[in-house]
């Protein structure tokens, strides 16, 4: 069953992250360029902070040294305090009119990675990008391609996981973390496009594991998120949500065991939303499994 967090309304809600130590969610609004966390028990009353930013964030990750690592429209920054002043670590190597960064977060070996997003959907240009905090001159690496909307992206045994959104595919790369390098990608699942007259189970969207290697997905404008078995892609479980355009979908709680799902409501029609008064919400719900810690960035 699930449950709306309480003052957690969204134009475009994305990138939700449990951080241990402060018992706290995180999570992003995208157009409404705000960072947002909880701040008390996770329930009926929970408070919610809420940080403008200069420009629209994209993605974002806890910092082991304390404070956050945020994928702005022109670059990557370090935040020490929230609230606090932005540092830029990394320029972004696209045109800001016309693109953004998008879905990203960190490896388990603290380095950050971004995917950006052709606003104007007018090529496929968009990339997937790695800052590694500790490589000379801490420039953001070019690790994938040929993308319209850059989505997905988790961090297997062995494997990455990304996705080009309206492609509805979700791609599997080899990986070697230690040496970061990606083979050859594959079509991992394929999902079916939007057709006239016909149901539709949405495109992949944000994405995360969970302890047993299962890849979560929100399944945006299919109002459901699915449970993707972590080696064949097969459907293991498909839960309904009540909004038609679920995000990103994160673990969190003391025990990993709370499914959190970010959602938006930017551009839906005005029946729509009248329909899902949830829709831009944060969805919570109790998982039969936990999730992964997230990955803090290691600077």
């Amino acid at each position: 069953m699930w449950t709306a967090l309480t003052d957690s309304l969204c134009d475009l809600g994305e990138s939700p992250f449990w951080h241990p130590q402060e018992r706290s969610l995180y999570w992003l609004d995208i157009a409404g360029c705000q960072v947002l966390r909880t701040r008390g028990p996770i329930g009926a009353g929970v408070q919610v902070e809420r940080w403008p930013l200069p420009q629209a964030p994209g993605c974002m990750a806890p910092a082991r040294r304390g404070g956050l690592v945020i994928a702005l429209r022109d670059g990557i920054y370090r935040a020490h305090a929230w609230g606090g002043p932005l540092a830029r670590m990394a320029a972004a190597a696209h045109d800001g009119a016309t693109m953004r960064f998008n879905d990203g977060k960190c490896d388990p070996l603290g380095r950050f990675w971004a995917g950006s997003i052709n606003e104007a959907k007018t090529g496929r240009n968009a990339a997937l990008y790695c800052l590694d905090p500790r490589a000379a001159g801490a420039a953001l690496e070019p690790k994938a391609g040929d993308a319209m909307t850059a989505n997905g992206l988790a961090f297997g045994a062995g494997t990455l996981y990304w996705t080009d959104t309206p492609s509805h595919t979700i791609r599997a790369y080899p990986w070697e973390p230690e040496a970061n390098r990606l083979g050859p990608p594959r079509a991992w699942r394929r999902f079916d496009a939007k057709q006239e007259g016909a149901p539709y189970g949405g495109r992949p969207d944000g994405a995360t594991l969970d302890a047993q290697g299962r890849y979560w997905v929100a399944m945006y404008e299919g109002a459901q998120v699915l449970c993707l078995d972590g080696a064949g892609g097969g459907t293991l479980a498909a839960l309904p949500v009540p909004v038609q355009c679920p995000t990103m979908p994160c673990f969190g709680g003391d025990d990993l065991r709370t499914l959190f799902v970010t959602s938006a409501r930017k551009g839906r029609p005005a029946e729509e939303l009248a329909r899902q008064p949830d829709a831009g919400r944060v969805l919570m719900q109790r998982a039969d499994e936990p999730g992964r810690p997230v990955d803090f960035f290691d600077d």
